[in-house]
């Protein structure tokens, strides 16, 4: 099990894997058209995500298991400096390789990277209020829940309630 950057070579691999995820992942995610799932739609969201990485707003992974093989995605977006220093986190794992420990340890590893390389003090992440798998993931990474946020995420054309949770760093 690994993380790395995304690349635009790998948008034929992730277009694949969303591609047969998708009805597993639509309960999660926003609405989204036919070309997201394409191999153009994925260069172009893979485009976009590197543009922010290297203005310094994103850290875009792909999650790998064990023979290297992408089986999901693992994200900081919406990072801030100044006095806030914190970001926002978002991951999937396709259902194949869902409840293996791959989402667990690669958002271990990108909170080493959000707190270690990039030097930030926060970062909060969401779930759905029946998405009791992420909420696990993110409890056993060290995240506290902060309540619940109404109608805060448009997911799937509905408008949802998540549950916040945050990390703070202590170094």
């Amino acid at each position: 099990m690994g993380t790395r950057l995304v690349t635009i070579e790998g948008a034929r691999g992730l277009a694949e894997l969303l591609r047969v995820n998708r009805e597993f992942l639509a309960p999660w995610d926003p609405v989204r058209d036919d070309e997201f799932f394409t191999v153009a739609g994925q260069r172009a969201v893979v485009g976009a995500a590197l543009e922010q990485y290297e203005q310094g707003w994103c850290l875009p992974w792909v999650i790998t298991g064990d023979d290297d093989r992408v089986v999901g995605r693992v994200s900081l977006t919406g990072i801030v400096r100044g006095p806030l220093q914190s970001c926002s986190l978002g991951y999937w794992v396709g259902a194949a390789d869902n409840g293996r420990g791959f989402a667990t340890a690669a958002v271990r590893e990108i909170i080493r990277a959000a707190f270690v390389d990039l030097g930030l003090h926060r970062i909060e992440a969401s779930t759905q209020l029946a998405n009791v798998g992420s909420q696990r993931v993110l409890e056993r990474a060290g995240f506290t829940r902060i309540g619940v946020a109404p109608e805060y995420l448009s997911v799937d054309g509905e408008w949802k309630d998540v549950v916040p949770y945050q990390l703070v760093s202590r170094q």
